[in-house]
């Protein structure tokens, strides 16, 4: 699989696998499955179970069409990036600036998948999927084609709002994480605004802080905790090392907490 290196904040490279292609389609079409199931359950329950739907076009739009409309990007919203068929295949929609997407990063992805949208509204309101079909077809094989060509993997709506699709199962061992255990009852936290950081910042600093330790050599240290300061905006006259461990500490109590 490749990789691509994300610039963060800090202008720090970090390394993430890109999804494996094969991952992406089989968590799109358990996607779709469920669309498919739920919008079957919902037309037997509408309107031929309990026939609440028949002359309702406005309850069909509200509890049909909507939710089928707004299931990617409600569930990547709610979900840190993933939908239920990314989340079993362990991939995730990230910002190229290594953080999650923001809502409107959200919003253009799911605005660039309108091929889905003739699907539902030619099978709903014409009762004839044929049409939704061929635009479903022909919008799959203009994604495939984008994806294999783009340097990043990305499909239109990543290159639109700067996203790429990237694996979560990480091969770090234990002592390679975040986790710092904070065993006082009474601690005090320094620097609440650690939490803009994300688990990749932290884990960076905390490399850092160990290469220092075994190698006595304090510069990146020095580097590294200017631009903590810097993008926390929080100046301090602690030394490097104190700060970066206090931010250490800081993060794992307050991640804890939530």
């Amino acid at each position: 699989m490749s990789g691509i290196q994300i610039t963060t904040p800090f202008n720090i490279d970090i390394e993430f696998e890109i999804a494996a292609f094969h991952k992406r389609l089989l968590a799109y079409c358990i996607d779709f499955i469920i669309l498919v199931l739920y919008m079957m359950s919902m037309l037997y329950l509408l309107f031929g179970g309990f026939r609440v739907g028949e002359g309702s076009y406005g309850f069909v739009l509200i509890v049909l069409v909507i939710p089928m409309l707004s299931y990617s990007v409600l569930s990547e919203l709610w979900m840190n990036g993933q939908t239920i068929g990314k989340k079993i295949f362990k991939i995730k929609v990230v910002s190229l600036n290594g953080g999650e997407p923001t809502l409107g990063q959200y919003a253009l992805r799911w605005f660039m998948r309108f091929y889905e949208w003739a699907f539902i509204i030619f099978f709903l309101f014409w009762g004839n999927g044929i049409w939704g079909i061929l635009w479903l077809i022909i919008g799959g094989i203009t994604s495939i084609i984008i994806i294999s060509i783009s340097a990043k993997s990305q499909r239109l709506g990543d290159i639109v709002a700067a996203t790429v699709v990237v694996e979560t199962m990480s091969k770090l061992t234990v002592d390679d994480t975040i986790f710092m255990h904070v065993a006082q009852t009474d601690y005090k936290v320094k620097f609440p605004e650690v939490m803009r950081l994300s688990d990749r910042d932290i884990n960076t600093i905390k490399n850092v802080i160990n290469q220092a330790k075994k190698t006595n050599t304090y510069d990146m240290c020095n580097r590294i905790a200017v631009k903590v300061q810097d993008v926390l905006k929080v100046p301090t006259d602690m030394y490097a090392i104190d700060f970066l461990e206090k931010i250490m500490e800081d993060y794992n109590y307050l991640a804890t907490k939530e």
